[in-house]
Order: C-alpha cells, then structure tokens, then sequence
C-alpha cells in the first residue's frame, strides 16, 4: 500500500530540513583553542580537510599557537600566514589571518595588521568576528592619522608616519561597513585627514559625502559646520572670485537652520556674518572700480545696491548706500555739464587743445 500523499510531502519536508540542520551546523563550525586540548573544531562536523592534510594543518596551527604563547611572534607569524595560504579553504586560514594581524598590531606593524584583517572580511565576508574586525581596523586608521609611527627601523630609527595611509584605510572601512556606526566616522576622518595634508577639495568632498548620505547621524550638525568653515578656508579676499563665499554662507545658513539648538550657533553665526561680510565688500569693490575709474554709473549702481542685498544690516552696506549718494550727485552733475546751453545762457567753455608736433 503506497503512503498517502501528505505523508510523502512530511517525509520530503522532514528530510529537507534534516539536510539544512546538517549545513548550518557544519557552517557553525567554530574554531577553538584551549592550553590543555589545543586546537579544535567546535559546533560543527567538518574543518574544510580530511585525512593526513587535516590532520596537518591542525599540527601547524598547534605549534604556532604555541610559538604564538611563547613569545615568538615572529614565527607565529610566518606560520599563520603559510597556513592561510595552503589552507585557504579550511576553517584555520581565516583564524590563521585573524591571530597574524593581532600579532602584527602588537609588534606596530600597522599597514600588515590592516592588510590581514582586510583579508580575512574580504575572503571570509561571513566571519563571526566582523564587527570586530571593523572595529580594530578604525582603531588602526586612527592612531596612524594621529601620527603613530610604525616599527622601529633595523632597532634603531623611529619608523615613518602614515597619514596618507590612514585616508585610505578609512575609505576601505567604509566599503567594508557602510550601513554600519564606522561609516559617518570614517569619512569626518578622511575630512579631517585631507584637511591636515593640505587636501582642501578632497576634505570637502569627504563631507559632502558625509551630509548626503548620513544626514541622521549625530555627526551631521559637525559635518554642516566643517564644511562651511572649508569653504570659508578657500576664500581669498573680497577682490577674488566669492564661489566659495557663497557656499560657505548657504552651509552656515543650513547649519543655523536645521540645527538651532547646536552648542556652536555662536561659531556659526559668527562664520556667517564674516562671509557675508566679504561678499558685500566684493560688491563694492567692483562698485568703486566702475565709480572712480570707469565712471560707469550705470555698474556702479547694480554693484552698489547688490552690496546692501548682500548683507543689508551691515556696515558695509552703509557705506553702500552713502557711495550711492555720490554717485547719484557725479551722475547729475556730468549730466548737467553734458546738456545743451538754453537760450539766452552762454554755452560752458570748452577746453583747449594743445597739438604737440
């Protein structure tokens, strides 16, 4: 008698999840190490090996953690890395990775620990340990920005600062983790970095970056001011191109804006009123040139009254409005002396010409 069909579907389910408990076990599998049993493979059945080449790579993960409890580091080192790179499928070479780069950071070697850890997020995304992982690599990125200086050189010289380094380990942390809290954080420090190397466009990029596409976190307010104060920092004079002065404003207005209640609206109000400032003062400057040189009244008008739109509570836009009286006054006076004689009224006397031969 054949089994009924429902009986047949809860046979197929059961043996489906039975197979799919088996896989999330073995995936489970864990690496754990104790002084008394060594090394082993916990929560699961399967290390990647089998046979004698299994049995290998356990014995080699054995004796460089050994080394590893002896103080060796370097040839904890060099053991670790030959297993991840003949093991590369096991259990052991993504801890192998993972014990080579927390060796490296305690012997200062900074750019290799990075480098491993990156290896073991890169080839290993489904790590337990990513979160941590994220979180050593911001902690390396941070101390070379702030000048941490690597190994000593044959014992004897410090080793090189890494500014430039720290940069781009922030950016590979924030490919590595962009949903993640080291997001908004790394790129403030990419600002921060490129704005210590002298790399204006850069740090406002890294900014704009940050305000576009993590608008909600509490480094927003920060990343508004700083890129207002950047923009600001660009600015040459009131007899230069005002670009930047126009952006700096509309980001120090923003800033006032939607975060009204920040610490630093005092900071912020007080960047403004300097950029507002020097963009009125551009305007009359390009007003005085068309007044007294060109006498160009028609341009000196425009520039003038754009110099009291500018900032119309300022004193800038007083003396503004004071130029305007006098151009008003050189205007009807060239006018006056530029219109036909009435009759009866002698015409004004024209100026003599000397011819030079």
């Amino acid at each position: 008698m054949r089994p009924a069909p429902s009986l047949r579907l809860s046979a197929f389910l059961c043996l489906v999840f039975a197979v799919l408990g088996g896989l999330t076990a073995t995936v489970r599998a864990e690496l754990v190490w104790t002084a008394e049993t060594g090394w082993r493979v916990d929560g699961g059945a399967l290390s990647g090996l089998a046979g004698a080449e299994g049995r290998n790579a356990l014995d080699q993960m054995n004796k460089a953690r050994a080394n590893e409890e002896a103080g060796s580091s370097r040839s904890a080192i060099r053991a670790y890395q030959s297993i991840a790179k003949k093991y590369p499928n096991a259990i052991y070479a993504p801890e192998a990775l993972y014990r080579s780069a927390r060796l490296r950071l305690t012997r200062r070697e900074y750019t290799k620990a990075f480098e491993d850890f990156q290896q073991v997020l890169s080839r290993y995304p489904n790590t337990r340990r990513f979160n941590e992982i994220v979180g050593e690599q911001y902690r390396i990125a941070s101390m070379l920005l702030d000048g941490a200086r690597g190994r000593m050189l044959w014992g004897l010289l410090p080793g090189f600062t890494q500014r430039d380094k720290a940069i781009e380990f922030f950016e590979t942390i924030l490919a590595n983790a962009p949903y993640s809290d080291y997001a908004p954080l790394a790129l403030m420090n990419v600002a921060r970095g490129h704005q210590r190397l002298g790399n204006v466009p850069e740090a406002v990029d890294a900014l704009d970056r940050m305000i576009n596409n993590y608008s909600q976190t509490l480094l927003a307010p920060d990343a508004y001011l700083k890129l207002a104060q950047t923009h600001a920092s660009l600015v040459d004079g009131p007899y230069y191109d005002q670009a930047s002065t126009k952006e700096s404003i509309t980001y120090f207005t923003d800033f006032m804006l939607l975060f009204p209640s920040d610490a630093n609206i005092a900071v912020s109000e007080k960047g403004l009123d300097n950029m507002k400032t020097m963009l009125a003062e551009s305007k009359i400057r390009m007003a005085d040139f068309y007044f007294y040189k060109r006498s160009n009244f028609k341009a000196a008008r425009v520039f003038y009254n754009e110099a009291i739109t500018a900032y119309p509570e300022s004193g800038v836009a007083q003396k503004a409005k004071a130029r305007l009286v006098e151009v008003e006054a050189k205007a009807a006076a060239v006018a006056a002396a530029a219109a036909p004689a009435k009759d009866g009224e002698p015409a004004p006397a024209k100026k003599k010409k000397f011819l030079f031969f």
